[in-house]
């Protein structure tokens, strides 16, 4: 059987391919503690869940509308006039199967051969997959530990020229946590108001989880709303990571664009999950509020950890819930037979020695970091965090 071609231009991400590793080696019977995946160890809120038992007692088990119920596009557009202050019409508004698909319906609407899409680093790992889908071209843009992983306006300016069609970027930021203030917006949007070229895929999936204060999204510009589109959805800051479901908010044309593509793929997406996200939505968002907190405090406990290891370089991440130190300073060490040189290597020397898995820099696209979760119990990140060091430490 002859396979296609375009499976050479993607390869598994490594955020998969690591927590599989680490159930292949619980089931072996191994003491493993994952820190590979972003997924909130809390349970659905029990409003939530209460919800889809009442949608399947009520009937709602039939296919649904490709775009999504009105009522939860509706509800879709009351969060974001309510959280972020943007005018959406439900018309506006294309409900997934995840975010996950969200990003494709949009990177696949836009993307044609040869067209540019610019992604600062480091990103998220299936953006750059979904281009290279689409047939376009990747240009990255390298924000390092030094600027907090944000890009500046100058920087962009450098980089956008006539055949640049896309910029996908995330705040908060996976992997790094970082949030771009209102005023670091600001002056992108300056910069892409030179550009009419370009549109502007804001990735804000983790806006909940956010240790700053107010959300700030690229949408908010008046200037840039026909050429933004927002991504966001439930599994982060709802904790509804199985239940798959996504949205954008996109001008009309795409939105209508992202629904004719879904049509062919999935069609609409799960019955019972659009009905208790609409109660997620527009309900007590208390149990967020009490999860985040929880983010915060393990945050300040791994970063401090991480800050007290030698050879390892780490910021204060504003949202999400990853720490992404800089390893680099462990290449070219080695413990017995283990020999680090680069940050795949020190990934599975951390898997092997610690028994902790982590997920290379590399996949984020930059080899100097690996991304650590803290989307675990106290307990487990305290035990990690003693493992790694000494793990570390014993690097020569």
């Amino acid at each position: 059987m002859q396979l296609a071609q375009r499976l050479n231009r993607v390869v598994e991400p490594q955020t998969i391919r690591m927590a599989k590793l680490s159930r292949e080696l619980k089931a072996q019977g191994k003491n493993i503690i994952d820190l590979s995946l972003g997924e909130p160890d809390f349970r659905t809120p029990e409003h939530i869940c209460e919800a889809a038992t009442r949608a399947m007692n009520e009937g709602y088990t039939k296919y649904t509308p490709v775009a999504g119920f009105l009522e939860l596009q509706e509800a879709i557009c009351t969060k974001l006039k309510r959280d972020n202050n943007l005018s959406y019409a439900p018309n506006e508004i294309i409900v997934s199967t995840g975010a996950k698909q969200s990003l494709a319906n949009v990177i696949l609407c836009l993307i044609d051969a040869g067209d540019e899409v610019i992604i600062p680093t480091p990103y998220w790992v299936t953006y750059s997959a979904l281009v290279k889908l689409a047939e376009g071209t990747v240009k990255y843009i390298r924000c390092g530990i030094e600027s907090d992983f944000k890009l500046t306006p100058e920087r962009l300016e450098e980089q956008i020229n006539a055949k640049t069609k896309l910029f996908i970027f995330s705040s908060p930021c996976n992997p790094s946590g970082s949030v771009y203030s209102k005023e670091e917006l600001a002056g992108l949007a300056e910069v892409f108001k030179r550009h009419p070229q370009v549109a502007i895929l804001s990735d804000e999936i983790y806006e909940f989880i956010n240790y700053k204060g107010h959300h700030e999204s690229i949408a908010q510009f008046p200037e840039l709303r026909d050429r933004v589109i927002v991504v966001n959805g439930m599994s982060k800051g709802f904790a509804m990571t199985g239940w798959r479901l996504g949205y954008i908010a996109a001008p009309r044309e795409l939105a209508q664009a992202c629904e004719k593509f879904q049509g062919q793929f999935t069609s609409g997406a799960n019955s019972i999950t659009q009905r208790a996200s609409i109660t997620a939505l527009l309900g007590d968002l208390e149990p967020t509020r009490k999860m985040t907190k929880a983010f915060h405090e393990r945050r300040d406990y791994v970063i401090g950890a991480l800050a007290n290891m030698p050879g390892v370089k780490v910021n204060m991440p504003d949202g999400a819930f990853y720490a992404f130190p800089n390893i680099s300073s462990f290449f070219g060490k080695s413990n017995g037979d283990h020999k680090i040189t680069n940050d795949e290597d020190l990934c599975m020397y951390l898997l092997n020695v610690a028994n902790v898995t982590t997920v290379s820099g590399s996949a984020f696209g930059d080899g100097d970091y690996i991304r650590i979760s803290f989307a675990t119990s106290m307990t487990m990140l305290t035990e990690a965090m003693e493992r790694m060091a000494t793990a570390l430490a014993e690097l020569k």
